[in-house]
C-alpha cells in the first residue's frame, strides 16, 4: 500500500508501507480523509519543531478518519463499513502515569507521526491503517472530513479542561490557525464571556470572526490595541497561547490579570518568557499536551451539533497530489484553514 512519508525538510515522497497482521483485537481501517496538522508542517519546512528532528524516514499524519474494512475476532463494538474517526494515542496503560489517569504522560506512547522516540512512531497518513479497536470511535452521522477533525478538536477540549474555571471569563486567544479557532468554539461553549483574539494573518484572523470571536486583532498592523488591554495590570482572566511564539507568551503574560491563567498549548521550542511578570501578577502558567478522554468527547460534540468544525475545513486534496496540500496549508495567502487530503 502507499503512505505519505516524509525524509528530511521539503523532501515528501509517497512511498510503498507495509500492511501489518490484524491480532484479534484490532480493525483494519480503509482511509478516507488525513487532516494536515502543524507538526506534520514543521515536519516538511524544517525537518522538525525545537529540539525534535528526524533521524529516519517517517510515515506522516494523525488527524485521520475512515472505514472499517476487517475486524478482528475479538472485536463486538465496531462493524464493517462504518465510519470512525481514529485516536493517533495509543497508550501502554501500564506505566505509572497510565495508572494514575494521565495517558497523555505515558512514558510508553505510541502516537502517530511522532519523531520524539527514536525509533520514530510511524503516523496514519496510509492508505490501510491496522488501528486498536479502542483507537476507533464510531462517527455516524459525521462526514469522513468532519470525522478527521476530532483530534485537533481534543487538542482543544484538553486546553480548556487545563484552564478550568471558565464560565463567564474574559479569554484571550492568540493564534488563529485551526487550534487557535477550534478554542474558540470550544470556548465559547464552556461559556466564555468574551474571547479576544490575536495573529498576525488577516486571512486566519477572518476565520476567528466567522465561528464567533468578539473581537480580532492583527498585531502587525494594530498592535496599539493589544496595549490598551495590558493597561492596569491587564484584562483578561484566561490565556490559551496557540502560536508557541516569544511574542505571543509575552503578549499573554502582560494582557492577562492578577491571579489569570495562562494555558501554554503552541510548541515553538524553548524560548525566553518575562518571569518577574508571573511572579509579581501571581499568574498561573499550565501546559497543555495532547489528550486523552476528551477524544471520544471530540466526536460526541460534533455529532451532538454542539461544536461545528466544518467552517474551518477549507481544501481536500487528492493523495497523490498531497504536498500541494502541505503548500497550501503554509500560505497564509491561500485562503486555507485547514487543509486535509483524501485518500
Amino acid at each position: 500500500m502507499r503512505s505519505l512519508k516524509i525524509h528530511g525538510a521539503e523532501d515528501l515522497r509517497i512511498e510503498d508501507y507495509p500492511l501489518e497482521t490484524l491480532s484479534s483485537s484490532q480493525v483494519e481501517v480503509s482511509l478516507a480523509i488525513g487532516g494536515i496538522c502543524g507538526t506534520d508542517l514543521h515536519y516538511y519546512k524544517h525537518g522538525g519543531f525545537g529540539q525534535i528532528k528526524l533521524k529516519e524516514p517517517m510515515v506522516l499524519g494523525h488527524e485521520v478518519s475512515g472505514y472499517i474494512k476487517k475486524i478482528g475476532s475479538n472485536v463486538k463494538n465496531l462493524s464493517i463499513g462504518q465510519l470512525v474517526s481514529v485516536s493517533p494515542s495509543r497508550p501502554c496503560n501500564k506505566c505509572h502515569f497510565c495508572l494514575d489517569g494521565i495517558q497523555n504522560h505515558c512514558l510508553n506512547m505510541q502516537f502517530y507521526g511522532s519523531a520524539m522516540p527514536f525509533p520514530h512512531i510511524q503516523g496514519a497518513f496510509r492508505e490501510t491503517l491496522i488501528a486498536e479497536s479502542y483507537q476507533c470511535i464510531p462517527a455516524d452521522g459525521l462526514s469522513p472530513e468532519e470525522a478527521a477533525m476530532a483530534e485537533p478538536l481534543a487538542v482543544c477540549l484538553h486546553a480548556i479542561k487545563q484552564a478550568k474555571k471558565i464560565f463567564g471569563k474574559k479569554v484571550l486567544i492568540i493564534g488563529s490557525g485551526p487550534i487557535g479557532t477550534l478554542c474558540i468554539l470550544s470556548a465559547r461553549r464552556a461559556g466564555a464571556e468574551e474571547i479576544v483574539v490575536t495573529d498576525i494573518s488577516e486571512n486566519a484572523l477572518k476565520f476567528s470572526n466567522l465561528v464567533g470571536a468578539d473581537k480580532i486583532i492583527n498585531t502587525t498592523k494594530n498592535y496599539k490595541e493589544i496595549e490598551e488591554l495590558q493597561v492596569g495590570k491587564g484584562y483578561f482572566d484566561i490565556a490559551i497561547e496557540c502560536s508557541g511564539s516569544s511574542s505571543g507568551i509575552n503578549d499573554a503574560i502582560k494582557c492577562l490579570k492578577p491571579k489569570g491563567t495562562l494555558v501554554q498549548l503552541g510548541l515553538g521550542g524553548d524560548i525566553l518568557m518575562p518571569l518577574v511578570s508571573v511572579t509579581t501578577k501571581e499568574l498561573k502558567l499550565k501546559g497543555s499536551f495532547r489528550f486523552h478522554s476528551e477524544f471520544e468527547l471530540a466526536v460526541k460534540m460534533m455529532k451532538q451539533k454542539l461544536i461545528d468544525v466544518t467552517p474551518l475545513i477549507t481544501h481536500k486534496i487528492p493523495f497523490e497530489n498531497a504536498e500541494d496540500g502541505f503548500k497550501i496549508a503554509m500560505n497564509q495567502n491561500e485562503n486555507s484553514m485547514k487543509v486535509q487530503i483524501a485518500f
